[in-house]
């Protein structure tokens, strides 16, 4: 941006990737090209009918108008209820944010503890918008590469070593997007020992795929297992991924009452109060029946391995299995570092929309989302395949060309 009337804040700023590449195939879809969109990260099943039956009568009953600035009693009642079902947490009323969305409970609780001179440590690969984030509350995102070798995760020694008097928050998302990695209650432990000694750094866990883990991976969250830093534990979780209402916008977190008080604060000057109707179908979603998502993970598996086994069978392509979310994360870096281009072409020549491990700080990957139907995967990935082999060949030709 060059516009001289725009903010420095804005221009600090990159635009999120995903929803770019996501809007430039709706674009070719609308435009008639044969497009296979696994760039974005929502669930391709349906709100369950009992959570849109539930919208449907808090409007017959005229629950339609502003509500409480950080929710309605009943939905933080049934967040309370949820967080002591799953997690062993013990909240009140006044420890419990709902907001209009995960990203904003996000960014309210950055925007009311940091500013400028202060630093966030987020490990990566990273969700997008963490890092801008932190920018546009004018502190600074401390990025730590995890690499494959420790699957993706932060470690309790590369923790250590970027530990400082300016550190104010360390940012875990479990599991992961864009990896679909995910922290062992025992890995929490370890990086819970290093945060001891620094008292004035606050966790935020982003616990939004809580639901989504597979084979005999057991959830844990920070709070859980290290109850003495429950008090500086921001514990953020939402409705969107589990129960497939990402556009019904609405995020929660329990934490600190002081924590939670300065953000209702806040988002009484900006958004307000989440839509209530939305409130009310997360009351029923929170409350209802979860046996479906047994039936949701089972089908997410199933489409994880073939992916997984199908991008690994691509000469020049790795793909480690993903214990959570609907992501694989693969690894293009032996055809090419610049994985945007990559992303670029890919879409132009074939069709299938994905989105370059670098708008994630980890450059030499793609991330594909596999939340989508199985006969979609299937024709995306032999129309990567048809790439890559073209890629290859084409790199094979110039590299034998003489100097």
């Amino acid at each position: 941006m060059s516009d001289a009337r725009l903010s420095d804040r804005i221009q600090r700023i990159g635009a999120s990737a995903t929803m770019t590449i996501t809007q430039t195939a709706r674009k070719m879809k609308a435009a008639g090209r044969d497009v296979i969109s696994l760039s974005a990260g929502e669930p391709d099943f349906d709100t369950p009918e009992h959570i849109r039956r539930a919208a449907t009568d808090a409007m017959n009953a005229g629950a339609t108008r502003y509500t409480a600035v950080d929710g309605i009693p009943e939905l933080k009642d049934a967040i309370i209820r949820k967080f002591e079902r799953d997690n062993g947490l013990t909240y009140t009323r006044a420890q419990i944010n709902v907001s209009p969305g995960g990203k904003p409970v996000i960014f309210n609780a950055l925007a009311v503890t940091i500013g400028a001179g202060d630093e966030v440590i987020i490990p990566a690969p990273c969700w997008v918008s963490y890092p801008d984030m932190v920018r546009l509350c004018e502190a600074t995102p401390i990025v730590i590469p995890c690499g494959a070798e420790t699957e993706f995760k932060l470690t309790p020694d590369a923790l250590q070593a970027v530990l400082n008097p300016k550190t104010k928050w360390l940012m875990l998302n479990s599991p992961s997007n864009p990896t679909g990695a995910a922290y062992s209650a025992d890995e929490l432990k370890a990086l819970a020992g290093i945060l001891r000694a620094h008292p004035q750094v606050m966790i935020l866990c982003d616990d939004i795929y809580e639901h989504l883990v597979y084979d005999e991976f057991e959830f844990a969250t920070m709070a859980q297992v290290a109850p003495d830093l429950f008090a500086r534990t921001l514990t953020m979780n939402g409705v969107s991924k589990a129960y497939a209402m990402t556009g019904w916008r609405i995020g929660y977190a329990g934490g600190p009452d002081w924590l939670i008080k300065a953000m209702a604060k806040y988002m009484g000057q900006t958004t307000s109060n989440p839509a209530s109707i939305s409130q009310w179908a997360a009351v029923a979603a929170l409350n209802g029946p979860q046996d479906f998502l047994q039936d949701w993970r089972a089908t997410y598996k199933s489409r994880r391995d073939h992916v997984v086994k199908k991008l690994n069978a691509i000469d020049g392509v790795s793909c480690l299995v993903p214990p959570g979310a609907f992501y694989a994360f693969a690894d293009i870096s032996a055809i090419t570092h610049d994985d945007a281009r990559f992303a670029l072409d890919l879409l132009e020549e074939t069709g299938v929309a994905t989105v370059p491990g670098s708008a994630f700080h980890a450059p030499g990957h793609i991330r594909i989302s596999y939340a989508a139907a199985m006969e979609e995967l299937d024709a995306a990935l032999d129309r990567i395949a048809g790439f890559v082999r073209k890629s290859w060949a084409l790199r094979l030709r110039s590299t034998a060309l003489p100097v």
